[in-house]
C-alpha cells in the first residue's frame, strides 16, 4: 500500500488563505452582478465583473496556479493544486475564469505545453496564459455516438502543404465566447490505420472560412453563456499542416494525456460544489421554522447534512489518491483512479445538492441561490470527458486482470 502524504505544504496553505481571501473579497459578492449583467447586456459578451477581476487576481499572485511540473504555470503538483482548485470551483459560473484556470482552456493548455511545437505555443498558448484570448475542444459528435471515439467520422485530409477538415461537432464548450479564437479539432485523417492510430487532432483558428457555429445548446435550460455550448460546422476548413499536433495519427494518445488532468480537475472544483452546496443548506435550516422548531432541530435534515459530510470527504480522499498517484508514478498508471472519481465524484455532488435544493424547498429550484445552475452543470460532468459507463468498464476490466480465473 502506498503512502498517501496529503498535508499541504506552507506554500499551498499561504496560497489557499490568499485565494479564499480574494474569493471572499472579490468573487462571491459579485456573483449576483455577473448574472445582472449578462441579463443586461448581449448574453455573448464577457462581463464588465469578470474582466476586472482577472487584474486583481493576476496582482494577487493567483494567476494559471494549474499545468504542474511546467515553467507556465504555478509549479504546484496535482496534489497541490487539488484544494486551491475546489476553492474556485466554489463559484462554478465564472470562479475558475477569474484565475484563468477554467476550462476547457486548462487542457488545452496543457495539450499545447506537451504536444505543441515552439511555433504553435508562441502563437495559441502565450495568449491563452496572458488571457486575451480563449479556446475550444472539437471532439464530440451528433451522429455517433462519442463516448467511443473511434466513432467519430470528421475528416482531417492532407492537401499539400495543408490539412481539409470536414465534419460536425457539438457540445464544443467555450466557443459561444468571442474571444474563442482558437480550436483543436479531433477528426479521421487515415481510416484504413489501426484503430487508434486513424484519429488526429489539429489546431482551427475559429476565423478561418468554413468554421461555422450553427447553434447555442442549452442544459436543462441554462445556455451558460457568455461561455456556452456550441453545434460547430467545418466545411473544406483549410488550415496549415504546420497546424498539426504531434503528428498524424496520435490523436488518441494526445486525448489520453489531456482527458486525465481534465477528468480530475472537474472533480476537484464539484468538491467545492459540494461544500458550498452543504454550507447553503447549513445556514438555509437554521433560518427557517417549521411545525415549531427550526429545520435543523428536524430528524431528517440532520441525516442529511451528516450523510452529505461523510460523501464529501470520502470522495476528497478518493481523489488526493488519484492525484497523488498522478504526481507519483503517471497519468497512465493512474488511470483507474482517475476513472473512479470521475463516476464517484459527480454523484456524489449531485447526491449533495438534491438535499441542499430539498432544504431550500420551492426557492431551492429557481435562480434566487445557486443550487439549480449548480445541479444543472453537475450532472452534465457524467457524460463529458467520457460517462460513467465507459469509466466503470475500465475499472472492471482492471479489477478483472488483478484476480486469476482459478480461485485462490
Amino acid at each position: 500500500m502506498r503512502a498517501m502524504p496529503f498535508e499541504y505544504s506552507g506554500k499551498v496553505i499561504e496560497l489557499q488563505g490568499r485565494l479564499d481571501a480574494f474569493m471572499r473579497e472579490h468573487v462571491y459578492p459579485h456573483e449576483g452582478t455577473f448574472h445582472r449583467q449578462i441579463a443586461a447586456g448581449d448574453r455573448w459578451q464577457p462581463t464588465a465583473i469578470v474582466e476586472e477581476l482577472k487584474p486583481k487576481a493576476r496582482a494577487a499572485g493567483l494567476w494559471n496556479l494549474f499545468l504542474p511540473e511546467s515553467e507556465y504555470g504555478a509549479g504546484l503538483t496535482n496534489v497541490e493544486y487539488a484544494p486551491l482548485c475546489e476553492i474556485m470551483g466554489r463559484v462554478p459560473g465564472f470562479g475558475p475564469e477569474v484565475f484563468n484556470c477554467s476550462a476547457p482552456d486548462t487542457g488545452n493548455m496543457e495539450v499545447l505545453v506537451r504536444y505543441g511545437t515552439e511555433g504553435q505555443r508562441r502563437q495559441w498558448l502565450e495568449p491563452l496564459l496572458a488571457g486575451t484570448i480563449r479556446s475550444c475542444f472539437a471532439m464530440t459528435e451528433p451522429d455517433v455516438a462519442s463516448s467511443d471515439a473511434t466513432n467519430i467520422q470528421s475528416r482531417i485530409e492532407r492537401d499539400g502543404d495543408s490539412y481539409i477538415l470536414n465534419g460536425r461537432k457539438w457540445w464544443t464548450s467555450g466557443a459561444g465566447d468571442p474571444r474563442c479564437r482558437i480550436a483543436i479539432f479531433m477528426g479521421k485523417s487515415d481510416p484504413k490505420a489501426a484503430k487508434h492510430a486513424q484519429q488526429s487532432m489539429i489546431l482551427v483558428p475559429m476565423d478561418a472560412p468554413g468554421v461555422t457555429i450553427r447553434r447555442m445548446l442549452p442544459v436543462f435550460g441554462y445556455d451558460d453563456a457568455p461561455h456556452g455550448h456550441a453545434e460547430i460546422t467545418f466545411d473544406d476548413v483549410r488550415v496549415p499542416a504546420a497546424n498539426m499536433l504531434l503528428g498524424e495519427g496520435r490523436g488518441f494518445e494526445i486525448a489520453q494525456g489531456r482527458l486525465g488532468p481534465g477528468r480530475i480537475h472537474h472533480c476537484m472544483r464539484l468538491i467545492g460544489v459540494a461544500e458550498r452546496a452543504l454550507e447553503l443548506m447549513c445556514a438555509r435550516v437554521q433560518q427557517r421554522v417549521a411545525f415549531g422548531k427550526t429545520i435543523a432541530e428536524q430528524g431528517t435534515i440532520r441525516a442529511d447534512i451528516a450523510e452529505s459530510r461523510m460523501a464529501i470527504e470520502q470522495a476528497r480522499l478518493l481523489t488526493m489518491h488519484a492525484a497523488h498517484l498522478m504526481d507519483t508514478v503517471g497519468n497512465k498508471t493512474a488511470r483507474g483512479e482517475l476513472a473512479m472519481v470521475k463516476v464517484v465524484v459527480p454523484r456524489m455532488a449531485l447526491r449533495v445538492l438534491d438535499r441542499a435544493i430539498q432544504a431550500h424547498g420551492a426557492a431551492g429550484v429557481c435562480d434566487d441561490f445557486p443550487l439549480a445552475a449548480m445541479w444543472a452543470h453537475s450532472r452534465t460532468i457524467r457524460l463529458a470527458d467520457g460517462p460513467d459507463e465507459v469509466h466503470r468498464e475500465a475499472i472492471a476490466k482492471l479489477e478483472l486482470r488483478k484476480v486469476p480465473a482459478a480461485p485462490l
